[in-house]
């Protein structure tokens, strides 16, 4: 199967993201993690987009697709993946429609997280993150077993400094402007499900997975 994961920060993907590999054992693929790869093997293209990520500045769209067609192309995707923060943008959308066809892949569903924005500013600042492992909690909503100590690893859970009240308002706004509109172009292609992000954690990954158990 394979998969477009979609939603505004603090919708919940990572929570998701995380069971769905679980559960259909696929890979996540999110740019920043095709990236690191990329650079850290010393590809062509890693070499490029470390000289722009090491001056602060935003990696060029034509370097950005050749990464995400090297990661796709790798062998733990031949049976599918789940792709996170890619597109962005329309005109990484038709990128992406023409390095499937390349690769002889196709986008079976478009999955978007849907929750509404009056939901996001508490989500978002009262997140918490592993520095160890990566994983996601909530201060509210998905809190840890023991305050700032990740259930999964023991490592120290921190506040994003991109997490304020302001920067989050700053993302929400440029999610909504930039990539939102994506969206609608996967509506015309009749691949767009969504998913009711504000409802219980374990609610929305049934129906998620209800969802992908009909693309086995």
């Amino acid at each position: 199967m394979n998969v477009i994961f979609m939603g505004p920060p603090g919708a919940g993907k990572g929570t998701q993201a995380e069971r769905i590999v679980s559960e259909f054992q696929i890979p996540h693929i999110s740019t920043g993690d095709a990236f690191r790869l990329a650079m850290s093997q010393g590809t062509p293209l890693g070499v490029e987009a470390k000289g722009y990520v090491d001056k602060g500045l935003l990696v060029p769209d034509e370097i950005t697709n050749g990464i995400v067609k090297e990661r796709l192309a790798q062998p733990d995707c031949e049976k599918g993946f789940l792709l996170d923060g890619f597109p962005r943008t329309i005109a990484q959308a038709e990128a992406l429609d023409q390095i499937l066809q390349s690769l002889d892949k196709k986008i079976e569903l478009v999955l978007n997280l849907a929750v509404d924005r009056s939901y996001l500013l508490p989500r978002l600042t009262g997140r918490r993150i592993c520095k160890s492992c990566g994983s996601t909690y909530h201060v509210v909503f998905n809190p840890p077993k023991q305050e700032g100590v990740c259930d999964k690893c023991g490592g120290e859970l921190y506040q994003r400094s991109d997490d304020t009240e302001e920067k989050v308002g700053t993302r929400l706004d440029e999610y909504t402007n930039k990539t939102a509109p994506l969206l609608e172009y996967y509506q015309k292609t009749e691949m767009l499900r969504e998913v009711n992000g504000e409802q219980d954690i374990d609610a929305v990954t049934a129906q998620i997975s209800s969802l992908l158990r009909g693309l086995a």
